[in-house]
């Protein structure tokens, strides 16, 4: 998302947050440091050889040890359909995609390079409780959150480092709303008729706009056409900032095909 508003120059300043404190640290190296990052990934990439599937292993192995930036981007090129898993311990455990073997490192160089051009100088980068980060926010500030899904990891999935939970997020946007702040939440859907996790409450007084994500792949898999919606909830001051008409007595669904 802050790359995107980059490209558009719609801010000026980034405040980047998330509780993976090895992705916060990953994207740190990205902004300041994108040439060395981009030569340290080269060098694991080059030495896959032809024991790739092994050697993935091996690097996936030293990661949940050490943490270092240049592993964790070869295992998020390299991994399985690009998606992140973690065991009970909190390790990624996310295999080898066998079809490929990541992002070039050349194209990984300019990728990096260009995103660093973006936001190097202007971005700041945070491994904080999110609670602490939503307080320090203003009324120009425009937030964006991207929790992990109520309805499909309750209080824990692997696909995340850590849970969150429902009534102390809920509680957090009673908190800004109070304090009229402008945020964005994407956070949970549906498939088909079948809705996923308790919907955010009425009176957060938030914009509900429905994002289609296209065929489920689950329900491809069992023969079906289900389609999955991707829920998007805007606050009543952006909605206000965004000259949209602010919704006061219920969630407003709109559909975007």
């Amino acid at each position: 998302m802050s790359i995107a508003v980059a490209v558009r120059r719609l801010a000026r300043r980034y405040l980047i947050n998330d509780a993976n404190s090895p992705l916060a640290a990953l994207w740190t190296e990205i902004i300041e440091d994108p040439e060395g990052l981009a030569t340290r990934y080269s060098l694991v990439w080059d030495q896959q050889g032809e024991t790739e599937i092994a050697y993935f292993k091996d690097v996936r192995t030293e990661f949940n040890k050490t943490h270092r930036a240049d592993h964790l981007l070869f295992l998020l090129a390299r991994c399985c359909k690009a998606a992140v898993r973690y065991n009970q311990k909190g390790e990624f455990n996310q295999a080898a995609d066998p079809r490929r073997r990541g992002m070039l490192p050349s194209t990984m160089r300019r990728n990096l390079l260009a995103t660093s051009g973006l936001l190097k100088g202007k971005a700041r980068v945070l491994s904080m409780d999110y609670t602490q980060v939503c307080r320090a926010a203003k009324a120009k500030d425009v937030i964006y959150m991207d929790p992990p899904y109520q309805g499909v990891c309750k209080e824990r999935d692997s696909r995340y480092s850590s849970a969150l939970a429902y009534n102390r997020f809920v509680d957090s946007l009673f908190e800004m709303k109070a304090r009229n702040l402008s945020y964005i939440v994407s956070y949970d859907g549906r498939t088909g008729d079948k809705t996923y996790g308790d919907p955010l409450p009425d009176n957060l007084e938030l914009t509900l706009i429905e994002l289609q994500a296209g065929r489920s792949s689950q329900a491809t898999l069992l023969g079906r056409n289900d389609i999955t919606y991707e829920s998007l909830y805007l606050s009543a001051p952006l909605m206000e900032r965004i000259e949209m008409k602010p919704i006061v007595t219920a969630v407003q669904q709109l559909l975007i095909q």
